[in-house]
This record gives C-alpha cells, structure tokens and sequence, in this order.
C-alpha cells in the first residue's frame, strides 16, 4: 500500500487511535496490544489525526505509522488541524491567499518538536522541508479529510451541527483548500455536539482532549491525551472497548461501557451501532 491511496472508504471491525502529537512510545504499546487480538488480520487500523507536534517525535510516529501501513494494509488515517498547518506552512497544500500559515504553524502550533525530530533548525521551513523524507510528505499531504464506513464516520474535529451533512460530505471527500481554516480539522467547540439529525452515521473524532473515550449514541471522542499527559486510547467498533497505553491495561480490553465525562455527555441510552 502506498500512503497517496489511504482508504477513505471502509468496513469490518475497527481500531480507531486518538491523537498522537510525537508520543510514539505510547503508539508502540496501544499497537502491540492490538497487535494481540484474535482478529487483528481483519480489522481496520484508523488513525484520528494530530501526528505532529507538541510531542516528543513526530518522525518516528509517522515512521511508525507507514511500517504499520506496509504490514498491515488494512491502515488509514484523516488529516487533523497540524498536519494541516504544517503542510500549508511548508507550501506542500495549496493555501487561500492571505493565510499567513508559515508564521501561524511557526509561532501557535507547538511545532519546537516536530523540527527537532527531523534535525531541523527551529523555525527554519526551508530547512524542515529539505529533511523530511518524501516518503513521510506523502503520508501528510495525501491523507483524506474523513473515512466513511457503514456505521461510522471519522473527522477529526466533528461536523457542524448546523449545516446539511450532505453539503458537508461532500467538502470532506473534495477536500476544500480553498478554505483558510476548515473547520472539520480546526473547531474545537465540535467536540461536544452531536451531528446534523441528518448525518445517518455515529461520528469518530479526536482534537480536543477528554479525561477518557467517549462513546455516546452517535458519537465516540478518542484523543485522551492533547499530546500533552494522559494514556493514548484506542477505541474498538463494534464491540465499544477501549484499550490504552498504560501500563496495568491487558493485552485483551476490559472495558466495555466507558464513563462518559459530564462535560462531554449527551442524552440517550447506550446502544449497538454494529448489525
């Protein structure tokens, strides 16, 4: 597989990974847990975005990343917010004019840790563009804005409440550049709103940290850690489990309803997405 054909339609069980930010340590464990399941061979590995950025090492995330992808073909993964700014900054995106993202990812993004990782001299684009492999701009310029699948939907920062969710869909899979800041990549304020009541999917997503996965009637929220602190998640579809990185979680999950944070719950019961 190669990363400019990322799945962007799939189906079958599902491992969906939080956002990552350079704590490729943490990757390493949640892999090797899943690794270990009976059924690993046929379930989809998805990556919610956020490779990037105030962790320790990007570059060996991604390499993480596109050895994964060659062993396990069923992999793919969406574009969070620093890929994104990070590829816009570096000019490897077509930009809207007037966008000024060469200083915004510089000087907003946390990026200190994505140059070190690369033996780039901070700040210096120029420098960063010439030491990142092609095969790691690939990953990063190629991955689409969302993954569709019969029952669920992954975007990394939501979908506007508001707007039809066919207008919507329909942006995601073009990919818009042409907007300065897309707002499925960017808005945080998603991540505690259900989709339109038209959206006839339950939508996956990361970006804004929460104390642990979340999974409500028609929305599951997997970045448990901002990149910052906190145990990696990886949720498992159908059978709503979370797995982390911690070091007393078994290589089999336990935990099968997960407490939903009052500031993140919604109404409704649990229920079973999977038929």
């Amino acid at each position: 597989m190669t990363t400019n054909s990322l799945k962007s339609k799939i189906h079958g069980p599902i491992a969906v990974i939080g956002d990552l930010h350079g704590q490729v340590d943490k990757l390493s464990a949640v892999l090797d847990r899943l690794r270990k399941l009976p059924d690993f061979q046929h379930r989809w590995v998805v990556f919610i975005g956020d490779f990037v950025d105030r962790g320790p090492d990007p570059k060996s995330v991604i390499e993480m990343i596109l050895q994964l992808a060659h062993q396990h073909p069923r992999t793919t993964a969406v574009m969070g917010n620093h890929e994104f700014a990070m590829c816009s900054a570096l000019g490897w995106l077509p930009g809207s004019e007037g966008s000024h993202w060469s200083q915004r990812w510089v000087d907003h993004y946390n990026s200190e840790t994505t140059f070190e990782s690369y033996g780039a001299a901070a700040g210096d684009l120029a420098d960063l563009a010439a030491k990142v492999p092609a095969a790691h701009r690939e990953f990063l310029v190629n991955m689409p804005w969302c993954v569709e699948h019969p029952q669920l939907l992954f975007v990394h920062a939501g979908l506007d409440p508001n707007m039809p969710f066919d207008l919507q869909l329909r942006i995601l899979q073009q990919k818009d550049f042409s907007l300065n800041r897309p707002q499925w990549l960017c808005e945080k304020s998603f991540v505690s709103q259900d989709p339109p009541a038209d959206c006839p999917f339950t939508l996956v997503s990361g970006h804004v940290k929460v104390d642990e996965a979340v999974i409500r009637p028609r929305r599951i929220l997997v970045d448990t850690t901002g990149g910052e602190s906190g145990d990696l998640s990886c949720v498992l579809m159908p059978e709503r489990q979370v797995i982390t990185s911690a070091a007393t979680d078994g290589a089999v999950p336990s935990r099968t309803s997960p407490r939903v944070p009052a500031a993140a719950a919604g109404t409704g019961s649990w229920w079973k997405i999977w038929n």
